[in-house]
């Protein structure tokens, strides 16, 4: 059994990082499981092992397509949306009432008409 584990705890199987060491002695890559806790006694007690990175954590941002935005970053992006009026992030985010939707037609309205113009 693996390093701290034992047939009776399976369970923790599951929630235990697994650490990649390459056997010096067998010239092949092995990989154990334990805590971070036992890490350091564990290369302590097996000195013909090197810890190697094989590859970047898995890691999970959220779950499902649609993943709620922190209020905290909507706030931002709110920010955003007002330092650059008309934006997509400013309509998104703060919102255009009818008055302002009406004012800005009629000045792309006028905008139109006066490129054409020149």
């Amino acid at each position: 059994m693996q390093f701290g584990l034992n047939e009776k705890s399976p369970h923790l199987w599951n929630n235990m990082p697994n650490y990649d060491f390459y056997n010096s002695k067998t010239d092949e890559v092995e990989e154990h499981f334990m805590s971070f806790t036992k890490l350091d006694e564990f290369k302590e007690q097996n000195p013909h092992l090197q810890q190697r990175i094989l590859g970047a954590p898995m890691t999970v941002g959220g779950v499902g397509d649609r993943v709620k935005t922190d209020d905290g970053f909507k706030e931002v992006l709110s920010n955003v949306g007002k330092a650059y009026p008309g934006s997509t992030v400013d309509k998104r985010y703060n919102g255009v009432g009818v008055k302002e939707s009406q004012t800005r037609a009629i000045i792309k309205k006028h905008i139109d008409l006066q490129s054409k113009k020149k």
